[in-house]
């Protein structure tokens, strides 16, 4: 959920190489090239080969590749039941760096980026999001039993306590409006990092989505950490609603378009839910119905 660039938080990134794999599966490797082709359009073609190909970077639990080698998590599974609707068997996914997903995209390395991608208007001038797949809250990792009581960015502020925030994520800006000084703020490049700095007492708290940091210490039981209740942050004195999609190339809108529709079907129908459960996910993450594509393209 980065602002600015592309960058983001790049948290639990593990050893998985770069290559392809397809969802459910083993890892495979294979050349990185758009299922396109042939003067077809990418759904048509899509459509014909019954195989797409999808960006993620590796991150759990929006997507990222597992112990076995196998693609899951949030995007890429939700995006598997949309693309399977759509009569399109098999979902390839090319693991690169976040930063580069959109790049990637649109050198048509692959043809969707499947990794929770925050929507945000500078990202909306690079590439087309589908409609809001889910949103998010703030909240923040702290020592077990919160001892200095800081439940909000504000409470960073006033107690002047260290805090942790991701390379290039949305939260050192969250911080900072919320009178959080530069002085307080600890840049770290991983989330396993975050999670070792609040243990070690280098800061007191780290700020991420809530479900990040729910999904990190359930990874990391006996931690002696624990995560806030979620907050919307403000920014210019208004809330932030912070809310993930899936990406496009601005001249797949029929791509896009069929994509929005299979992806309605399983937010209304309750199969999003059983879906995205596993991952840490649940019913007040599902979008509100105001919320749209062009309003967050345009805050």
């Amino acid at each position: 959920m980065a602002q600015g660039d592309w960058t983001r938080r790049d948290f639990f990134r593990r050893s998985a190489v770069l290559g392809a794999a397809v969802i459910g599966g083993p890892a495979v490797l294979a050349a990185c090239q758009s299922t396109g082709g042939g003067g077809q359009d990418t759904l048509t073609a899509a459509k014909n080969a019954k195989t797409i190909k999808i960006g993620i970077a590796n991150e759990a639990p929006y997507g990222f590749a597992d112990s076995s080698g196998n693609t899951t998590g949030e995007a890429p599974e939700v995006a598997r039941a949309v693309f399977k609707g759509l009569g399109i068997d098999t979902v390839q996914a090319s693991v690169v760096p976040f930063d580069q997903l959109i790049p990637a995209l649109n050198a048509k390395q692959f043809d969707v980026v499947a990794a929770g991608m925050n929507i945000t208007p500078t990202r909306c001038k690079a590439a087309s999001f589908s409609n809001p797949d889910y949103s998010a809250l703030t909240a923040l990792l702290v020592p077990k039993g919160n001892p200095q009581g800081v439940n909000t960015l504000a409470d960073v502020a006033s107690k002047k306590v260290p805090l942790a925030v991701l390379s290039g994520a949305v939260e050192k800006g969250y911080a900072t409006g919320a009178g959080v000084s530069d002085s307080q703020i600890q840049t770290l490049d991983t989330q396993d990092n975050m999670l070792r700095a609040v243990t070690s007492g280098r800061v007191y708290a780290a700020a991420l989505t809530d479900i990040s940091l729910k999904w990190l210490v359930k990874q990391n039981p006996g931690a002696g950490v624990e995560v806030t209740a979620g907050f919307t942050p403000t920014q210019n004195g208004q809330p932030v609603v912070s809310a993930g999609g899936f990406v496009f190339r601005q001249s797949d809108g029929s791509l896009r378009d069929a994509f929005n529709q299979q992806l309605q079907t399983l937010h209304g129908s309750g199969q999003w839910l059983q879906i995205v459960t596993p991952f840490g996910f649940a019913a007040n993450n599902l979008p509100a119905p105001d919320l749209t594509t062009a309003k967050l393209c345009a805050a």
